[in-house]
């Protein structure tokens, strides 16, 4: 304990660094922003003063805590970017700690690295098996501490930045996906943005983890609806003058729509999602992913179905609960107070160079000559088909002015954004 505490004198001496910090208040160096914020568990303080004051010289915004159950606390207010944490503990010890960690979706990212004077096999190996990435032998050697935390953080970085990256090059090329399916179908466009809307929601209310799976499931739910005649998809989705042929066709969609995903990297969930949507499951709360998303795609399509049929929103939810072996009770609560985005429209004829996206086309974008259709009436425009037109017309010509249902330019303005 004495070699701790002249270590622990010995670094902030060198430091310069200021007394102990509240929890709620990180030590930070005064003349710099912190590059990190790491939190530390141990019930010895000279470790803490030790720990503190090494990581603090280094640049990093430190918190200490003597106690598992406060530093459990404290993640889940502010999610520090590693945790250095203590096994023998009073009350609940490190590999507890650690497993409870590991439990909380959103703080099982954060990488834990064990301290403990133990050196016994087992001992490493439970605080592997428990969720740790590394282990710290007590005595400290203070640059083998500082190696592995920069090594552990660097790490933490990279992942948190190839996760991002990969989620911006997905939803990017589901995107250009999309806008193409709805070239050949225009209704497609109206329809998965509304189930986008509520399957947002709901992901949001239930805090969900990776909430963009269940986005782009809601995007692309019904891009095998390709396959389907524009007629056929309207009379079959809102389900009343629907042909046995028709409803057989559009029953398909789902398998159609797996075979396009399936293959994509990180999208099997996604896909499995959207192959079960027409299938019926139970147990919503312990179904996996892939189920729990195809609830959220089946409630949201019949809520909008019976919108379209000029049910209030929250009347149709009130009618689904009599059904909660086919929509969860905790999906329809999720939309308490939601209500679709109403939009009031007025038509304008307007020259391509004045296209914006969110008009819905009230006739055929065709070439000067007539000879092809550049887009279909009731198309509601995207950014990409917007500049389709616009490159048509430099190029080709179109028929001018173009007769469209225009929105409110703040609704415009949202839809550029998405």
């Amino acid at each position: 304990m004495e070699e701790l505490r002249r270590l622990a004198e010995s670094t902030r001496a060198h430091a310069g660094a200021s007394p102990t910090q509240t929890p709620d208040q990180p030590s930070v160096p005064e003349d710099r922003q912190p590059t990190s914020n790491i939190m530390v568990v141990d019930d010895q303080p000279a470790n803490l003063k030790l720990l503190e004051d090494l990581l603090t010289q280094q640049g990093h915004a430190v918190r200490s805590f003597p106690r598992g159950r406060l530093a459990l606390d404290a993640a889940a207010r502010n999610l520090p970017d590693l945790i250095l944490l203590d096994i023998n503990m009073p009350e609940m010890n490190g590999f507890e700690v650690c497993e409870r960690l590991k439990a909380d979706e959103k703080l099982a990212p954060i990488p834990v690295l064990f301290l403990s004077a133990l050196n016994e096999t087992n001992d490493k190996l439970n605080a592997f098996r428990s969720g740790g990435v590394d282990y710290i032998t007590k005595p400290f050697q203070l640059e083998e501490v500082r190696a592995r935390v920069e090594t552990h953080l660097q790490l933490h970085r990279a992942r948190q930045v190839e996760r991002e990256l990969l989620e911006k090059t997905l939803n990017g090329a589901v995107k250009a996906l999309s806008d193409l399916a709805h070239l050949t179908s225009p209704t497609l466009t109206q329809r998965s943005g509304a189930l986008r809307g509520i399957v947002v929601h709901m992901a949001a209310q239930l805090r969900l983890p990776d909430p963009w799976q269940y986005e782009l499931a809601a995007i692309l739910c019904l891009i095998g609806c390709i396959t389907v005649p524009s007629d056929a998809f309207e009379h079959a989705y809102v389900g009343d003058k629907a042909s046995a042929e028709e409803l057989q066709m559009y029953r398909a969609h789902p398998d159609v729509a797996f075979r396009l995903l399936s293959q994509i990297p990180r999208l099997e969930d996604v896909a499995e999602m959207i192959r079960l949507q027409q299938v019926e499951t139970s147990n919503w709360g312990k179904s996996a992913i892939g189920e729990q998303g195809s609830r959220m795609l089946k409630t949201a399509q019949e809520l909008d179905r019976r919108t379209l049929r000029g049910i209030p929103f929250q009347t149709a939810c009130d009618q689904l609960r009599a059904a909660p072996a086919k929509y969860p009770s905790a999906l329809l609560d999720s939309l308490k107070g939601y209500s679709p985005l109403r939009v009031h429209f007025e038509v304008k004829r307007l020259p391509a160079p004045q296209l914006l996206p969110g008009m819905i086309l009230e006739t055929d974008v065709v070439t000067a000559d007539g000879s092809l259709t550049v887009i279909s009436k009731g198309t509601t425009l995207t950014v990409t088909l917007v500049e389709r037109v616009q490159n048509f017309a430099r190029t080709r010509g179109v028929r001018e002015p173009i007769q469209v249902r225009a929105p409110q330019v703040s609704y415009a303005d949202d839809l550029q954004r998405v």
